[in-house]
């Protein structure tokens, strides 16, 4: 779960962290008024929404005047930002972050992550703040520094040391940088993050270390011990059917293909995927309807897909284990009575009792095409979504 820049300097505050004195807005008359409490000097608004890139994309702007400012809210309300993260159809600007300026003499970059082969936490840090990291590692990874923490044992005292050094950070500021590394990890451990970074750590010319851009990914597995994070989440940043799809815990991610996915369990969704990408087709989705695949599922999960107009056919790869096969087919045709369905389907089961699934599937009145295997099911599937026939 992704949460705003202003709502994860919030919670950084409340951990003694710093960041530049602001306030969000909803509308254009807030930002004048924020501004006017100000009191003169440099004000940076910046747009709100769950994506980096803001800058190349015209959401964040410095302006000197509560007149500057008004304008660039006008036009910065209502308009949809495209950045490398959003796609195409971009993300509507609802709220503004409006900031005190500061000056700043350099900024760095500061992150956390799950190293998952290692499981430990991945602390990287860079002289080359402000830059988008994803571009920084891939033109000059060099320029990435490392520190692993295992959660067993804590942060230790010499890590973030060890990481100033390797950013020749100036003796005066360790105390302060060795603070800023313990709150993140704190938030990131007691908070559940995914991932978390800080670009760019600012340091400025009276020498304050400052969080300019804060941001913070929750894992969605623990929210439930996290009621407080919950009620940060903006539905209006989601893709509409992936929230739809989080009500009935089916687990929905929308591509760009023309193939729809109905699978149970993640890693044959992944391989279903990479199948329908081998034999020459684009997967529309990545669709979990977890183990039980019952009738109610299937039935939410086609409503999911068919939404999807870019979804020409769909594909749905069974693997009967404690649920038998029988069983799963006499729910595949329960829930396209449900629901009307005009795009043609194709079922490969597998698992306990799959033929006698297949025989369910064929008998009935219903047009579905039956695959033998997974290849089968995603050359038949891509086939039909280029427009072929049976």
């Amino acid at each position: 779960m992704k949460i705003h820049e202003y709502q994860a300097k919030r919670i950084f505050k409340t951990y003694g962290g710093v960041v530049p004195e602001g306030k969000v807005a909803f509308s254009v008359d807030e930002v004048r008024e924020i501004v006017k409490g100000f009191d003169g000097g440099k004000v940076v608004l910046k747009a709100q929404i769950h994506s980096g890139g803001r800058g190349k994309a015209g959401g964040v702007k410095v302006v000197e005047s509560e007149h500057d400012a008004k304008e660039f809210a006008k036009e910065l309300f209502g308009k949809r930002l495209v950045t490398k993260q959003t796609g195409a159809e971009g993300k509507e600007v609802k709220r503004i972050l409006v900031e005190r300026g500061v000056d700043i003499k350099k900024e760095l970059y500061l992150g956390m992550v799950i190293d998952r082969r290692k499981a430990k936490i991945c602390i990287m840090a860079s002289k080359e703040g402000g830059m988008e990291i994803e571009e920084l590692a891939l033109k000059s990874p060099e320029k990435i520094v490392k520190e692993y923490v295992d959660p067993t044992y804590g942060l230790f005292e010499y890590i973030p040391l060890r990481l100033a050094n390797k950013l020749e950070l100036d003796k005066k500021y360790l105390r302060r940088f060795g603070e800023i590394v313990k709150i993140m990890y704190r938030i990131f451990v007691e908070k559940d993050c995914s991932l978390m970074e800080i670009n760019p750590l600012a340091i400025t010319w009276d020498d304050r270390l400052l969080a300019l851009d804060l941001k913070m990914n929750f894992d969605d597995n623990a929210l439930f011990r996290h009621n407080d994070i919950l009620e940060l989440r903006d539905f209006n940043e989601e893709n509409e059917m992936e929230v739809e799809a989080s009500r009935f815990n089916v687990n929905y991610i929308k591509l760009n293909g023309n193939v729809g996915c109905m699978v149970n369990g993640a890693g044959l969704a992944m391989a279903t995927m990479d199948m329908i990408k081998n034999v020459g087709g684009e997967p529309a989705n990545f669709l979990d309807v977890g183990g039980s695949a019952n009738s109610e599922a299937v039935a939410n999960a086609f409503r999911i897909i068919s939404h999807d107009q870019n979804v020409k056919s769909i594909l749905i790869n069974i693997f009967g284990g404690i649920v038998r096969g029988d069983k799963i087919a006499q729910g595949i045709l329960d829930a396209t009575k449900m629901f009307e369905l005009k795009i043609p389907v194709v079922i490969r089961l597998q698992g306990t009792n799959a033929e006698e699934g297949k025989k369910i599937l064929e008998k009935s009145e219903l047009s579905f095409f039956v695959a033998d295997n997974l290849k089968d099911a995603a050359e038949k599937a891509v086939f039909l979504a280029k427009g072929g026939k049976k």
